[in-house]
Protein backbone atom coordinates (compact mmCIF):
# COMPACT_ATOMS: atom_id res chain seq x y z
CA UNK A 1 0.00 0.00 0.00
CA UNK A 2 1.10 4.11 -0.73
CA UNK A 3 1.01 4.93 2.95
CA UNK A 4 3.54 1.24 3.64
CA UNK A 5 6.29 3.11 1.80
CA UNK A 6 9.22 5.33 2.59
CA UNK A 7 7.38 8.60 3.59
CA UNK A 8 8.10 11.79 1.52
CA UNK A 9 8.76 15.10 2.72
CA UNK A 10 10.43 16.82 6.29
CA UNK A 11 8.35 18.32 8.97
CA UNK A 12 9.34 22.35 10.16
CA UNK A 13 11.22 21.60 13.49
CA UNK A 14 13.72 19.43 11.35
CA UNK A 15 14.32 21.92 8.94
CA UNK A 16 13.84 25.66 10.67
CA UNK A 17 13.55 24.90 15.09
CA UNK A 18 13.17 28.54 15.20
CA UNK A 19 10.01 28.64 12.99
CA UNK A 20 7.81 28.24 16.24
CA UNK A 21 9.26 31.55 17.56
CA UNK A 22 7.21 33.72 14.69
CA UNK A 23 3.30 34.43 15.14
CA UNK A 24 1.41 31.63 12.99
CA UNK A 25 0.86 33.87 10.07
CA UNK A 26 4.26 34.40 9.51
CA UNK A 27 4.67 30.65 9.94
CA UNK A 28 2.35 29.77 7.13
CA UNK A 29 3.54 32.34 4.63
CA UNK A 30 6.75 30.26 4.94
CA UNK A 31 5.03 27.24 3.56
CA UNK A 32 3.18 29.34 0.61
CA UNK A 33 6.75 30.83 -0.43
CA UNK A 34 8.12 27.39 -0.57
CA UNK A 35 11.43 28.33 1.86
CA UNK A 36 10.38 24.86 3.27
CA UNK A 37 10.08 21.09 1.93
CA UNK A 38 6.63 20.28 1.63
CA UNK A 39 5.38 17.76 4.78
CA UNK A 40 3.98 14.06 3.59
CA UNK A 41 0.57 15.09 3.88
CA UNK A 42 1.39 17.11 0.53
CA UNK A 43 3.53 14.29 -1.33
CA UNK A 44 0.30 12.28 -0.21
CA UNK A 45 -2.61 14.26 -1.66
CA UNK A 46 -1.08 17.28 -2.70
CA UNK A 47 -2.65 19.65 -0.28
CA UNK A 48 -1.21 23.08 0.01
CA UNK A 49 -1.49 26.25 1.34
CA UNK A 50 -2.03 28.98 -0.99
CA UNK A 51 -2.87 31.99 1.17
CA UNK A 52 -3.03 33.39 4.89
CA UNK A 53 -4.00 36.51 6.56
CA UNK A 54 -4.90 37.34 10.32
CA UNK A 55 -7.62 35.23 10.26
CA UNK A 56 -7.72 33.37 7.39
CA UNK A 57 -6.61 30.62 5.13
CA UNK A 58 -6.74 29.32 2.01
CA UNK A 59 -6.07 25.49 1.42
CA UNK A 60 -6.46 23.07 -1.75
CA UNK A 61 -5.42 19.85 -3.16
CA UNK A 62 -6.17 18.46 -6.98
CA UNK A 63 -9.27 16.49 -6.78
CA UNK A 64 -7.50 13.28 -7.92
CA UNK A 65 -9.44 10.37 -8.79
CA UNK A 66 -7.63 8.72 -5.98
CA UNK A 67 -10.61 9.89 -4.12
CA UNK A 68 -13.38 8.31 -5.88
CA UNK A 69 -15.60 6.22 -3.31
CA UNK A 70 -16.64 2.89 -4.50
CA UNK A 71 -19.85 4.34 -6.26
CA UNK A 72 -17.92 6.97 -8.16
CA UNK A 73 -18.35 10.35 -6.40
CA UNK A 74 -15.95 11.86 -4.00
CA UNK A 75 -16.90 10.64 -0.07
CA UNK A 76 -17.55 13.25 2.48
CA UNK A 77 -13.98 12.34 4.10
CA UNK A 78 -12.40 14.37 0.89
CA UNK A 79 -13.76 17.58 2.00
CA UNK A 80 -13.17 16.90 5.66
CA UNK A 81 -9.65 16.14 4.60
CA UNK A 82 -9.11 19.95 3.08
CA UNK A 83 -11.87 21.61 5.30
CA UNK A 84 -9.55 20.86 8.79
CA UNK A 85 -6.39 22.33 7.28
CA UNK A 86 -8.47 25.81 6.12
CA UNK A 87 -10.08 25.68 9.82
CA UNK A 88 -7.36 24.91 11.95
CA UNK A 89 -5.44 26.93 9.87
CA UNK A 90 -7.31 30.41 9.64
CA UNK A 91 -7.43 29.51 13.96
CA UNK A 92 -3.20 29.40 13.35
CA UNK A 93 -2.88 32.53 11.67
CA UNK A 94 -4.42 34.54 14.69
CA UNK A 95 -2.27 32.87 17.44
CA UNK A 96 1.01 34.52 18.71
CA UNK A 97 4.76 32.92 18.65
CA UNK A 98 4.88 29.89 21.13
CA UNK A 99 1.64 29.02 20.55
CA UNK A 100 0.25 25.67 18.96
CA UNK A 101 -3.15 24.69 17.89
CA UNK A 102 -5.41 21.59 18.46
CA UNK A 103 -8.35 20.05 16.56
CA UNK A 104 -11.02 19.56 19.05
CA UNK A 105 -14.06 19.25 16.86
CA UNK A 106 -14.74 19.59 13.38
CA UNK A 107 -18.61 19.51 12.09
CA UNK A 108 -19.37 19.52 8.30
CA UNK A 109 -22.49 19.59 5.90
CA UNK A 110 -22.37 18.21 2.46
CA UNK A 111 -23.65 20.37 -0.21
CA UNK A 112 -23.18 18.96 -3.80
CA UNK A 113 -21.46 15.90 -4.91
CA UNK A 114 -17.67 16.28 -6.42
CA UNK A 115 -15.57 14.01 -8.61
CA UNK A 116 -12.22 14.87 -11.05
CA UNK A 117 -13.73 16.92 -13.04
CA UNK A 118 -14.14 19.40 -10.36
CA UNK A 119 -10.30 20.15 -11.02
CA UNK A 120 -9.93 21.08 -7.28
CA UNK A 121 -11.15 21.24 -3.96
CA UNK A 122 -10.52 24.81 -2.49
CA UNK A 123 -11.60 24.98 1.16
CA UNK A 124 -11.51 28.77 2.94
CA UNK A 125 -11.00 29.30 6.52
CA UNK A 126 -12.31 31.97 8.31
CA UNK A 127 -11.82 32.75 12.22
CA UNK A 128 -15.70 33.78 13.86
CA UNK A 129 -14.11 33.81 17.56
CA UNK A 130 -11.08 33.60 19.30
CA UNK A 131 -10.12 33.14 23.08
CA UNK A 132 -7.54 32.57 25.41
CA UNK A 133 -7.71 29.03 25.35
CA UNK A 134 -9.69 28.00 22.26
CA UNK A 135 -10.99 29.63 19.00
CA UNK A 136 -13.33 28.67 16.48
CA UNK A 137 -13.69 28.61 12.59
CA UNK A 138 -15.59 28.03 9.60
CA UNK A 139 -14.92 27.50 6.28
CA UNK A 140 -16.16 26.75 2.55
CA UNK A 141 -14.95 23.86 0.34
CA UNK A 142 -15.87 25.10 -3.22
CA UNK A 143 -14.70 23.46 -6.98
CA UNK A 144 -12.19 25.05 -9.09
CA UNK A 145 -15.50 26.77 -11.22
CA UNK A 146 -16.14 28.10 -7.13
CA UNK A 147 -19.78 25.90 -7.04
CA UNK A 148 -20.37 25.65 -3.27
CA UNK A 149 -19.51 21.71 -1.93
CA UNK A 150 -19.65 22.10 1.86
CA UNK A 151 -19.73 24.25 4.80
CA UNK A 152 -17.94 23.21 7.77
CA UNK A 153 -16.95 24.74 11.12
CA UNK A 154 -14.49 23.81 14.17
CA UNK A 155 -13.36 24.72 17.55
CA UNK A 156 -9.01 24.17 18.56
CA UNK A 157 -7.84 24.18 21.34
CA UNK A 158 -5.13 26.71 22.02
CA UNK A 159 -2.09 25.27 23.94
CA UNK A 160 1.27 27.08 24.92
CA UNK A 161 4.40 25.01 23.43
CA UNK A 162 5.87 22.76 25.70
CA UNK A 163 9.42 23.83 25.04
CA UNK A 164 11.14 27.46 24.76
CA UNK A 165 11.45 27.80 20.66
CA UNK A 166 14.50 29.10 19.50
CA UNK A 167 15.01 32.65 17.94
CA UNK A 168 14.52 32.14 14.04
CA UNK A 169 17.24 31.76 11.75
CA UNK A 170 17.64 33.62 8.84
CA UNK A 171 15.11 32.35 6.16
CA UNK A 172 16.16 29.97 3.47
CA UNK A 173 15.56 31.13 0.35
CA UNK A 174 12.86 28.85 -1.73
CA UNK A 175 13.75 25.43 -2.53
CA UNK A 176 13.55 23.96 -5.42
CA UNK A 177 10.93 20.59 -5.18
CA UNK A 178 12.47 17.45 -4.39
CA UNK A 179 12.44 14.80 -7.13
CA UNK A 180 11.61 11.08 -6.76
CA UNK A 181 11.71 8.33 -8.80
CA UNK A 182 8.35 7.63 -9.18
CA UNK A 183 5.17 10.35 -8.96
CA UNK A 184 3.95 11.31 -5.85
CA UNK A 185 0.83 9.18 -4.88
CA UNK A 186 -1.96 11.59 -5.46
CA UNK A 187 -0.26 11.58 -9.12
CA UNK A 188 0.41 8.21 -10.10
CA UNK A 189 -2.26 6.15 -11.98
CA UNK A 190 -5.07 4.94 -9.94
CA UNK A 191 -5.37 2.02 -7.45
CA UNK A 192 -8.47 0.43 -6.90
CA UNK A 193 -12.19 0.03 -8.36
CA UNK A 194 -15.36 1.97 -8.63
CA UNK A 195 -18.26 -1.05 -8.95
CA UNK A 196 -20.35 -0.90 -11.89
CA UNK A 197 -23.89 0.45 -11.45
CA UNK A 198 -25.23 -3.08 -12.84
CA UNK A 199 -23.39 -4.58 -9.80
CA UNK A 200 -24.82 -2.10 -7.59
CA UNK A 201 -28.64 -2.64 -9.16
CA UNK A 202 -27.63 -6.43 -8.34
CA UNK A 203 -26.12 -7.26 -5.06
CA UNK A 204 -26.75 -5.88 -1.68
CA UNK A 205 -24.81 -3.31 0.48
CA UNK A 206 -23.60 -5.94 2.84
CA UNK A 207 -22.60 -8.78 0.36
CA UNK A 208 -20.07 -5.93 -1.76
CA UNK A 209 -18.71 -5.54 2.03
CA UNK A 210 -18.57 -8.97 2.72
CA UNK A 211 -16.61 -9.32 -0.65
CA UNK A 212 -14.42 -6.18 0.40
CA UNK A 213 -13.77 -7.61 4.03
CA UNK A 214 -12.44 -11.39 2.30
CA UNK A 215 -10.21 -9.22 -0.04
CA UNK A 216 -12.46 -11.15 -3.15
CA UNK A 217 -13.21 -7.59 -5.13
CA UNK A 218 -10.66 -4.18 -5.03
CA UNK A 219 -11.71 -1.76 -2.58
CA UNK A 220 -12.52 1.68 -3.92
CA UNK A 221 -9.52 4.14 -5.19
CA UNK A 222 -10.08 6.57 -1.73
CA UNK A 223 -9.53 3.30 0.67
CA UNK A 224 -6.66 2.61 -1.86
CA UNK A 225 -4.69 6.19 -1.08
CA UNK A 226 -5.21 5.94 2.27
CA UNK A 227 -4.75 2.58 3.39
CA UNK A 228 -8.05 1.36 4.72
CA UNK A 229 -8.84 -2.49 5.06
CA UNK A 230 -12.15 -4.02 5.90
CA UNK A 231 -12.38 -6.28 8.54
CA UNK A 232 -15.53 -7.12 9.81
CA UNK A 233 -19.33 -6.26 8.60
CA UNK A 234 -22.96 -7.01 9.69
CA UNK A 235 -25.65 -5.45 8.44
CA UNK A 236 -25.66 -1.79 10.31
CA UNK A 237 -22.21 -2.49 11.52
CA UNK A 238 -18.52 -2.88 9.83
CA UNK A 239 -15.22 -2.13 10.78
CA UNK A 240 -12.30 -0.83 9.22
CA UNK A 241 -8.06 0.00 9.51
CA UNK A 242 -5.94 2.27 8.36
CA UNK A 243 -2.49 2.47 9.50
CA UNK A 244 -1.12 5.22 11.76
CA UNK A 245 1.43 6.21 9.05
CA UNK A 246 3.46 9.19 8.70
CA UNK A 247 2.23 10.17 5.35
CA UNK A 248 -0.71 11.41 7.30
CA UNK A 249 1.56 14.29 9.21
CA UNK A 250 1.45 17.83 8.45
CA UNK A 251 4.71 20.45 8.52
CA UNK A 252 4.82 20.05 12.25
CA UNK A 253 4.92 16.16 12.38
CA UNK A 254 1.27 15.94 13.80
CA UNK A 255 -1.39 13.74 12.64
CA UNK A 256 -3.56 15.09 10.22
CA UNK A 257 -7.01 15.70 11.87
CA UNK A 258 -8.43 15.69 8.69
CA UNK A 259 -7.11 12.14 8.06
CA UNK A 260 -8.94 10.83 11.34
CA UNK A 261 -11.80 12.14 9.84
CA UNK A 262 -12.02 10.78 6.38
CA UNK A 263 -11.51 7.74 8.05
CA UNK A 264 -14.50 8.11 10.56
CA UNK A 265 -16.79 8.73 7.16
CA UNK A 266 -15.29 5.35 5.44
CA UNK A 267 -16.65 3.71 8.77
CA UNK A 268 -19.91 5.56 8.78
CA UNK A 269 -19.78 4.51 5.10
CA UNK A 270 -19.45 1.18 5.16
CA UNK A 271 -22.04 0.95 8.24
CA UNK A 272 -24.70 2.25 5.94
CA UNK A 273 -23.74 0.70 2.90
CA UNK A 274 -24.45 -2.42 4.82
CA UNK A 275 -28.07 -1.45 4.84
CA UNK A 276 -28.71 -1.12 2.02
CA UNK A 277 -30.30 -3.66 -0.40
CA UNK A 278 -29.69 -3.71 -4.11
CA UNK A 279 -30.52 -0.67 -6.42
CA UNK A 280 -30.05 1.49 -3.78
CA UNK A 281 -28.21 4.47 -3.28
CA UNK A 282 -27.11 7.22 -0.41
CA UNK A 283 -25.64 10.29 -0.17
CA UNK A 284 -23.91 11.97 2.93
CA UNK A 285 -25.64 14.77 4.23
CA UNK A 286 -22.99 15.52 7.23
CA UNK A 287 -20.93 14.83 10.17
CA UNK A 288 -19.53 15.84 13.08
CA UNK A 289 -15.73 14.61 14.55
CA UNK A 290 -15.00 15.15 18.12
CA UNK A 291 -11.17 14.77 18.48
CA UNK A 292 -10.10 13.15 22.03
CA UNK A 293 -6.43 12.62 21.96
CA UNK A 294 -3.36 13.09 20.01
CA UNK A 295 -2.54 9.88 17.34
CA UNK A 296 1.03 8.82 17.42
CA UNK A 297 2.10 7.42 13.70
CA UNK A 298 3.68 4.69 14.52
CA UNK A 299 2.63 3.13 11.73
CA UNK A 300 -0.06 1.09 13.86
CA UNK A 301 -3.43 0.12 12.51
CA UNK A 302 -6.10 2.74 13.59
CA UNK A 303 -9.75 0.98 13.95
CA UNK A 304 -12.75 2.44 13.16
CA UNK A 305 -16.22 0.90 14.33
CA UNK A 306 -19.25 2.25 12.96
CA UNK A 307 -22.86 1.65 13.78
CA UNK A 308 -26.28 2.58 11.59
CA UNK A 309 -28.12 4.18 14.78
CA UNK A 310 -30.99 4.36 13.52
CA UNK A 311 -32.37 3.71 9.65
CA UNK A 312 -35.65 5.13 8.42
CA UNK A 313 -36.72 4.80 4.78
CA UNK A 314 -35.20 8.15 3.81
CA UNK A 315 -32.39 9.13 6.74
CA UNK A 316 -29.76 7.06 8.47
CA UNK A 317 -27.96 8.54 11.01
CA UNK A 318 -25.16 6.79 12.51
CA UNK A 319 -22.04 6.50 15.03
CA UNK A 320 -18.31 5.80 15.01
CA UNK A 321 -15.36 5.21 17.55
CA UNK A 322 -12.20 5.28 16.62
CA UNK A 323 -9.34 3.38 18.63
CA UNK A 324 -5.64 3.29 18.76
CA UNK A 325 -3.63 -0.21 18.52
CA UNK A 326 -4.03 0.43 22.39
CA UNK A 327 -7.25 -0.07 22.43
CA UNK A 328 -7.46 4.16 23.73
CA UNK A 329 -10.22 5.81 22.17
CA UNK A 330 -9.00 8.42 19.78
CA UNK A 331 -12.38 9.98 18.35
CA UNK A 332 -16.02 9.81 17.96
CA UNK A 333 -18.30 10.63 15.41
CA UNK A 334 -21.74 11.28 14.06
CA UNK A 335 -22.68 11.58 10.33
CA UNK A 336 -26.51 11.29 8.30
CA UNK A 337 -27.29 10.10 5.35
CA UNK A 338 -29.97 10.48 2.95
CA UNK A 339 -31.62 6.90 1.38
CA UNK A 340 -32.30 7.10 -2.53
CA UNK A 341 -34.48 3.56 -2.89
CA UNK A 342 -34.55 2.46 -6.28
CA UNK A 343 -32.43 5.05 -7.43
CA UNK A 344 -28.74 4.86 -8.92
CA UNK A 345 -25.50 6.75 -7.72
CA UNK A 346 -24.73 10.10 -9.46
CA UNK A 347 -22.35 10.20 -12.15
CA UNK A 348 -19.20 12.47 -11.46
CA UNK A 349 -16.92 13.41 -14.28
Amino acid sequence: MIVEEPVRGSFAYLEQPGLFSLPGADQLRIWIDGRLPAPPLTHLAGLVVEDATVGSSRWSMPASPWWRSAAGPFPGGAFAFVADAALAGAIFSTVPPGVGVASSELSINYLEAAGPGSERLVAIGTVIHEGRRQALAEARVHDAAGSLLAHATSRCILKPLPFDPPPAEELPEPKPPSTWDSPDPFERPVGGEVVPQPEWDATGGLDLVRLWEKGARPVSPVCSLLGIRFVEADEGAATITMPASLWFCTGFGTFYGGALSALADAAINAAVTTTMPAGTSFGSLDLKVQFLRPVMPDGRELVARALVEQRGRTIAVSSARIDDADGKRLAIATGGAMISPDRPWPVRP
